[in-house]
C-alpha cells in the first residue's frame, strides 16, 4: 500500500505520545491501516469511526464533515478549528473536552455528553442536540441558531452572549445557567426550566414560553417585546418590572409588563430575526458562529487514528 506523507502528518506523528500500533479506519477508499496516534488531522470526511476510543485525542484543522462517530469516546479531547458539519455524534461522550472555533453546523449530537466542556464560540447552527447534556459547560458566544434542543440539559452552563435564535428547546433545562446578553428571540421554550437562570440583558423577543418555569430567574433589562409569557410558571411582578416589554408582550393573568422609560432599552427586529438595540444599556448583538475551517489540500487524504474498537 502506498502512503503519501504530508509535512503536517509528520509533525503530528512527532507530537504523538502513544506508542505506534496498528489501527483501522474506513474511508471512501475502503478499510485502511493507519498508525496509532493521539492526533487527528487532514481530510476524513464521511469516515466511519463509530464506537472508537479516542480519549484525549487532538483534532487540529481537521475535516470530519459527515463522519460517523456514534457512541465514540471523546472525553478530554481537543477540537481546534476543525469541521464536523453534518457529522453524526449520537451518544458520543465529549465530557471535559476543549472545543475551540469548531463547526458542528447540521451535526447530530442527540444524547451526546458534553459535561464540563469548553465550547466557547463554536457553531451548532441547525444541529440536532435533543437530550444532549451541556451541564457545567462553558459555551460563551456559541451559536445554536435554529438548533433542535428538545430535552437538552444546560444546568449551570455558562452561555453569556450565546445565540438561541429560533431554536426548538421544548423541556430544555437551563437551571442556574448564566445567560447574560444571550439571544433567545423567536425561540420555542415550552416547558423549559429557567429556575435561577441569569438572563440579565438577554433578548427574548417574540419567543414562546408556554409552561416554562422562571422561579427566581433574573430578568433585569431583559428584552421581552412580543414574547409570549402568558402561561409561564412562577413568574412574578417584580421580575416583569425589571424587564422591558411592549404592547405585544403577553404575561400571566394578574401581572403587567411595561416598556422601559427614558433612555431604557428599545429594541427592533428585522424580518430575519436580527436584533438591533440602539439604546444604552443594551445587550450586545449575539455573535455568529465561526466560519467553517478551510478544507485541507486535495493533494492528500489521511487519518491518524487512536485505537481499535
Amino acid at each position: 500500500m502506498t502512503t503519501t506523507t504530508s509535512p503536517l502528518l509528520i509533525a503530528l506523528a512527532v507530537l504523538a505520545l502513544a506508542a505506534p500500533v496498528a489501527a483501522y479506519a474506513k474511508t471512501g477508499g475502503g478499510e485502511k491501516e493507519v498508525p496509532r496516534s493521539n492526533n487527528f488531522g487532514g481530510d476524513c470526511a464521511k469516515c466511519e469511526l463509530s464506537g472508537r476510543r479516542m480519549h484525549g485525542a487532538h483534532f487540529m484543522h481537521a475535516n470530519f464533515a459527515g463522519a460517523s462517530l456514534v457512541g465514540s469516546d471523546l472525553r478530554e479531547a481537543h477540537f481546534i478549528a476543525s469541521s464536523f458539519a453534518g457529522a453524526d455524534l449520537t451518544k458520543a461522550d465529549l465530557s471535559d473536552s476543549q472545543i475551540i472555533s469548531v463547526n458542528f453546523a447540521g451535526a447530530i449530537l442527540s444524547h451526546a455528553r458534553l459535561r464540563d466542556t469548553q465550547a466557547v464560540g463554536s457553531n451548532f447552527t441547525d444541529a440536532t442536540l435533543s437530550g444532549a447534556d451541556f451541564s457545567n459547560a462553558s459555551a460563551q458566544g456559541a451559536n445554536f441558531s435554529q438548533a433542535q434542543l428538545v430535552g437538552a440539559l444546560f444546568r449551570s452552563t455558562e452561555l453569556s452572549g450565546a445565540n438561541f435564535n429560533r431554536v426548538i428547546a421544548r423541556e430544555a433545562d437551563f437551571r442556574d445557567a448564566s445567560m447574560q446578553a444571550a439571544n433567545l428571540s423567536y425561540g420555542r421554550f415550552e416547558k423549559a426550566n429557567f429556575r435561577d437562570a441569569e438572563l440579565t440583558s438577554a433578548t427574548l423577543i417574540s419567543a414562546s414560553f408556554d409552561g416554562a418555569d422562571f422561579r427566581d430567574a433574573t430578568l433585569v433589562r431583559a428584552a421581552i417585546q412580543g414574547a409570549d409569557l402568558s402561561r409561564a410558571r412562577n413568574l412574578t411582578q417584580d421580575q416583569l418590572d425589571e424587564a422591558c416589554a411592549d404592547g405585544r408582550t403577553r404575561v400571566p393573568k394578574g401581572l403587567t409588563a411595561k416598556a422601559c422609560s427614558g433612555g431604557g432599552l428599545r429594541v427592533s427586529v428585522s424580518p430575519r430575526g436580527r436584533v438591533a438595540i440602539p439604546a444604552i444599556p443594551a445587550p450586545p448583538s449575539a455573535p455568529g458562529g465561526p466560519a467553517p475551517p478551510a478544507p485541507p489540500s486535495p493533494g492528500y487524504r489521511y487519518l491518524v487514528a487512536v485505537s481499535g474498537e
